[in-house]
């Protein structure tokens, strides 16, 4: 267990810590919430680092980083929904997406075949994180709506194209 997957399992502990935060209605709850989100983003990046720098790549963090990455946002996104603070039907599309992308993952692997994440997928990752941000964040002015919008929209084209770009690539894991 190296030091890059030591962090990715530190963001699987924040993950229930953050949800826990969010859904509080004590104060200060949401940017603790907000705060722990966005230390557990940055540590996806760390761990990436990490790995690819010190050749510490392993089968494990190549599988586990991008899962945990789905866990931290889509858990957030449905809390959201519970909130009333984002659309369910953006939820979906960007689980829908997940499941595609993690399905062909786990068929890759029965067939020992890692599939390591790709620049449309972190581009992907990334703009799921900053709407996500946002959208916890909560702040109701114009600009701010206008740009929780925007953000929003960036990050479902990119799930969607991402996800259908990465299902186009690696359609021969599916051979019988």
């Amino acid at each position: 267990m190296n030091l890059p997957n030591k962090i990715t399992l530190v963001r699987v502990i924040l993950i229930p810590i953050c949800i826990l935060m969010l859904l509080s209605n004590l104060p200060f709850t949401r940017i603790l919430a907000v705060i722990i989100f966005i230390v557990a983003s940055l540590t996806d990046a760390l761990d990436g680092y990490i790995a690819r720098s010190q050749n510490l790549i392993t089968n494990f963090g190549k599988f586990m980083d991008p899962l945990v990455d789905k866990l931290l946002v889509n858990s957030v996104l449905i809390a959201l929904v519970q909130m009333r603070n984002l659309s369910c039907w953006v939820v979906i599309i960007i689980i829908w997406r997940e499941f595609i992308v993690t399905g062909f993952r786990l068929t890759a692997v029965s067939e020992n075949v890692v599939i390591p994440a790709n620049n449309l997928g972190k581009i992907k990752t990334v703009l799921q994180m900053i709407m996500t941000i946002i959208v916890m964040l909560d702040l109701k002015n114009d600009y701010m709506i206008v740009i929780k919008y925007i953000f929003i929209g960036a990050a479902l084209i990119f799930t969607i194209v991402s996800g259908c770009d990465y299902v186009y690539k690696n359609r021969g894991v599916l051979k019988e």
